[in-house]
This record gives structure tokens, C-alpha cells and sequence, in this order.
């Protein structure tokens, strides 16, 4: 399969990225098929061949998600939500609705618990005085 993906090249520290087509058993910084784009992240410089890359994606090669969001970006594919994100979303949201009614729990039994202490000093305070 035909991967699109960042190939680093660059000074240590002052990373820069091309923009390869390879073979997806291949290794990150070896021969690519071809080069379609370079990527600067430090001063967010993109420059894309696009002719190639739809020429690329009609072949059927899969992006990688950095390669994927340089790609919406630029203009070149439409954004889609995959479904892992969804999923994880909405897993987000149910901890976050449990954490709410736990903590909500939680102040509600301190709020017993102090009201609880509260009158166990009144009634001592009570019987003290009336000895």
C-alpha cells in the first residue's frame, strides 16, 4: 500500500519535513516514490504539489493524520471526523457527566455531614448548659 507520509530532513533541533509517497513497509527516512511537498513547522511554511497529490489520492494512498491535516489545510481534501474521534468524544463526555454527579455526591454528603456535626454541637452545647 501506498502511504503518504513526512519524511525529516534538516539540522538536529530545526527539523523540516518532505512530503513523500512510499511504500508503507518502507522506513521513514528512506527512498520514497516520489516527493509531493515540503513542510516547515517552525515557521509553518507548507508548499504542495497538488497535481501529484490528487493524482496520489485517486490512486488510492493513504495519508497519515499530520499528512491528512496538511492536507485539509490545504485545500486538497475535504475534513472529515473519523469515527475514533466520535467514539472517543463521547467517552470524554460520559467521564466528564460521572465526575459531575460524583462530585455533586460527594458535596452533598459533606453538606449532610457538617449539618450532622453542627447539630450534635448544638445538642451538647445544650446539655451542658443545662446541667
Amino acid at each position: 500500500m501506498i502511504k503518504l507520509r513526512l519524511k525529516r530532513f534538516g539540522k538536529k533541533r530545526e527539523a523540516s519535513f518532505r512530503l513523500v509517497a512510499c511504500n508503507s513497509t518502507s522506513r521513514r527516512d528512506g527512498r520514497p516514490l516520489q516527493e509531493l511537498g515540503f513542510y516547515n513547522p517552525r515557521t509553518k511554511e507548507t508548499r504542495l504539489d497538488a497535481e501529484a497529490l490528487r493524482v496520489r489520492l485517486s490512486q488510492g494512498a493513504q495519508p497519515t493524520d499530520a499528512v491528512r491535516f496538511l492536507l485539509e489545510k490545504g485545500g486538497l481534501l475535504e475534513k472529515t471526523v473519523r469515527p475514533a474521534e466520535t467514539i472517543g468524544k463521547l467517552k470524554q463526555a460520559a467521564a466528564r457527566e460521572a465526575a459531575v454527579k460524583q462530585a455533586a455526591k460527594d458535596a452533598a454528603e459533606a453538606k449532610a455531614a457538617e449539618a450532622a456535626a453542627a447539630s450534635e454541637s448544638d445538642d451538647s452545647a445544650t446539655e451542658s448548659t443545662e446541667s
